[in-house]
């Protein structure tokens, strides 16, 4: 047998072989390390850190993980679960109380609904300070606000409040035959404010002009705040008017005397309108009324109509004190008064009692109102905010159309319709009128409306559908049975799509309930809450903005 004998150079065979396992673990050691650290990018990536807490729902459990040779201790993230904010615990209750206030207002329970919808906003109010997303927690907020109220114009209760629109007091009627006491302090003051301020109309100082300065500088301050922030929302609209007609814009102030820019202002000489004009007068300058309307309290309309009234007096006397004056008591009250007189002057036939006692203090009332208003910082007026401007769509109806239908498809609520709308008499805007409604919701209104037959716009509703609605449920809200809502909107399944636009034909012996009476029994006075906590909740919104 031969013998094989190995150089001193080689490592004997034994020798060689430990060396290859010490090799081979060396580097199944390395890939270890290398999976460790894989292992800890993964988790990084999928699972949050401590110094992050989670918002909103709960996150799930993560997996549990195999015991790893090469971590000593399990990460603080897989032993610890996230603690959830205080107001995101608010918000995943209110959540709850929401959807349980759906199902049971689905259910026909409208007080159990109420209840859970008043408990979810409370909840989103108390939740509102401490939102770690403010942007998205408004959101969610208005979201939820806004089904809350079309729920409650649909069947809760704000919808059956609808009246037909009332009027309002003119709120200086009383003062116009009172006198006031002077104030000698202000007689300087007037004066130097006078002869420094610039104005198309006169503004001469005297004793009945100093009376009302000092009534609306004490008692009458809180009337004059209340009218010019109403007359924020007209001002733009008066002063153009008064521009494009050329007569001074200070004539806005007789819109305060007359109405303090209330467009349903009503006097007790049956002088309605911001602008207070009797039936005849305003057919004479183009102001119609019909059972449906009276173009006397549109603000628009109206305001047209007193700058050409006013400037058609102004060339009949050629003073504006004595046009002011006429506006008050006619014309023809006054031209009898220079013709006994001789004196075609307003002071002086005031001195000589000519004039109505009211007339008399009338035209002194428009004085002392625009001499406080140029010189609103001295009289604590500057500081004033006016309210927003009138911004809105004008759609022509072309047949009979209730309020509650155009409600239901701008989401506007109908009383905001009616303030839009003061020359609507009814809740049913007829043929030929032209409505106004939010800007921005004109053009979708008259498609929508295409929608519905234009015999059906005076008692159909229309409705958007939400998740979990059932044309049961639909019919139970508008008193319409199922069976005609899938008919009129081709449906064949009892589960309509959410999201989808429903005409709702009116059910026979039964009336809309926008047009139902607001006189309720003192138990359901309750159900105006949620509109005014709307409201609320709007503007609380409103300061989440980032």
């Amino acid at each position: 047998m031969q013998k094989f004998f190995y150089p001193r150079t080689i490592v004997p065979y034994r020798i060689r072989t430990f060396s290859i396992l010490i090799f081979i673990f060396v580097i199944l050691l390395g890939l270890a390390a290398c999976g460790s650290v894989r292992s800890q990018e993964l988790q990084s990536t999928y699972f949050p850190t401590v110094s992050s807490p989670l918002t909103g729902v709960a996150a799930l459990e993560p997996p549990r993980l195999a015991p790893n040779p090469f971590i000593r201790d399990t990460p603080r993230f897989i032993t610890e679960q996230p603690k959830i904010p205080p107001a995101d615990s608010r918000i995943r209750r209110a959540d709850e109380h929401f959807q349980e206030g759906r199902r049971s207002y689905q259910l026909g329970d409208r007080e159990t609904a109420r209840r859970h919808f008043e408990a979810a906003v409370d909840l989103m109010l108390e939740a509102s300070g401490d939102a770690a997303d403010p942007v998205a927690f408004r959101r969610r907020f208005e979201e939820m606000v806004d089904a809350i109220h079309r729920y409650d114009m649909a069947g809760l209760g704000a919808a059956e409040q609808v009246e037909e629109p009332g009027f309002e007091k003119a709120p200086l009627e009383d003062i116009l035959e009172m006198t006031f006491p002077i104030d000698p302090k202000l007689k300087n003051k007037v004066k130097a404010e006078a002869q420094a301020t610039v104005s198309q109309l006169p503004l001469e100082v005297n004793d009945s002009v100093l009376s009302f300065v000092n009534y609306f500088s004490g008692r009458g301050h809180k009337t004059m705040v209340a009218g010019l922030q109403r007359a924020g929302r007209y001002r733009p609209i008066i002063q153009r008017i008064l521009d494009e007609e050329g007569v001074p814009r200070e004539l806005i102030h007789l819109a305060q005397a007359e109405s303090g820019f209330l467009p349903r202002a009503r006097s007790r000489k049956a002088a309605v309108g911001m602008w207070q004009f009797l039936a005849w007068r305003g057919r004479e300058y183009g102001l119609m009324q019909t059972p449906y309307s009276d173009d006397r309290l549109d603000p628009e309309k109206a305001t047209r109509a007193a700058a050409r009234h006013l400037r058609d007096l102004y060339e009949q006397f050629g003073d504006w004190y004595l046009a002011i004056a006429a506006y008050n008591c006619g014309p023809g009250n006054v031209s009898k008064a220079v013709e006994r007189t001789g004196y075609a002057d307003f002071w002086e036939l005031r001195r000589r009692r000519v004039l109505p006692l009211e007339t008399t203090n009338y035209v002194p009332i428009i004085v002392a109102m625009t001499l406080i208003m140029k010189n609103a910082e001295d009289y604590g007026l500057d500081k004033i905010v006016p309210d927003a401007p009138l911004e809105y769509d004008v759609v022509d109806i072309s047949s009979p159309t209730h309020l509650a239908l155009v409600a239901d498809l701008t989401e506007a609520p109908v009383p905001e319709l009616q303030a839009l709308n003061p020359a609507l008499l009814k809740s049913l805007a007829p043929s030929g009128y032209s409505l106004r409604v939010p800007r921005g919701t004109g053009a979708a209104l008259v498609t929508a409306l295409e929608s519905v037959p234009a015999e059906s716009r005076a008692s159909w509703r229309m409705h958007r559908v939400e998740a979990g609605d059932t044309l049961a449920a639909i019919g139970k809200q508008y008193g319409a049975a199922p069976t005609s809502i899938a008919t009129v909107n081709g449906l064949e399944s009892d589960t309509p799509v959410a999201g989808d636009l429903l005409a709702i034909p009116k059910a026979k012996g039964k009336s809309s309930p926008a047009r139902k009476s607001v006189r309720k029994s003192p138990a359901k006075t309750r159900i105006s809450v949620l509109p005014a906590k709307r409201r609320a909740t709007t503007s609380m919104a409103a300061k989440l903005e980032p």
